[in-house]
């Protein structure tokens, strides 16, 4: 993903939907240049094309929360990848960071097992053959597209990781890390006691929210990768609690 990729799903992000010849303009760059990056956008699944203008793709919430800051949420994917190694059996909520951590692990990784209560991300991976996906069962929730409830914690029980990542939309001394919807998070909680580590992969800002429910206690995470704008306060806790923090720029 380049800089001007980037550049255009942070407009896209903004105005919902740009010209082509605005682009071109804004960027300083020839149409047939942008009409390139806007093919492998799309190729991507990231955006939609039309006839002289592109517009995020809104077929799901997933994919615009993808193209929200995707350089950093890329390059925390990437570092959170350093830790698998070919062979391993690991599990990933839904969220975008996940999403991308999974894409990463398709592309870099052989013979891996990715249990995931995500439908998005085991559609976001499926072209990939290095993986092996299991979908956890459970109720689907339409706009985040994960299973959660009871059936998914049953299913989950069957298995047993070294590794569980997770997204989170917020954090705090007083609460830990937090979520936004009290099904998804109850079904991080199940997900978690079967993982020796869990690891948080979030962008920054997360930092400076905090959730309407709670998700994880501070104790039972194991390391957070994240970038290098978390707050100073927050990153100093987190080493306090004997949490590792891996940071990208």
């Amino acid at each position: 993903m380049s800089e001007r990729h980037t550049q255009i799903l942070e407009l896209l992000t903004e105005q919902k939907r740009v010209e082509v010849t605005e682009l071109s303009e804004l960027l300083h760059v020839s149409q047939v240049t942008i009409r390139k990056d806007l093919d492998q956008l799309e190729n991507a699944g990231l955006i939609l094309r039309a006839h002289g203008f592109a517009t995020l793709n809104s077929s799901d919430d997933m994919n615009n929360r993808l193209a929200y800051h995707y350089d950093v949420k890329q390059k925390i994917a990437k570092l959170a990848c350093e830790s698998i190694r070919d062979g391993e059996t690991i599990m990933i909520e839904s969220g975008s960071c996940c999403a991308l951590l999974a894409l990463e692990i398709a592309k870099t990784r052989k013979e891996i097992t990715i249990i995931t209560n995500s439908a998005f991300i085991a559609d976001y991976v499926r072209k990939t053959e290095k993986i092996r996906i299991i979908l956890l069962g459970g109720e689907y929730q339409l706009e985040s597209q994960v299973m959660v409830g009871p059936l998914t914690r049953k299913c989950v029980e069957a298995f047993f990781v070294d590794k569980f990542f997770i997204g989170t939309d917020g954090f705090s001394e007083a609460s830990g890390f937090t979520g936004n919807d009290y099904m998804r998070s109850e079904t991080v909680r199940d997900m978690s006691k079967q993982a020796k580590h869990v690891i948080v992969v979030t962008e920054s800002s997360k930092f400076q929210n905090i959730g309407l429910v709670n998700l994880l206690p501070t104790h039972d995470v194991s390391c957070v990768v994240t970038d290098s704008a978390i707050p100073i306060q927050c990153e100093q806790y987190l080493l306090e609690q004997k949490i590792e923090v891996k940071k990208v720029s």
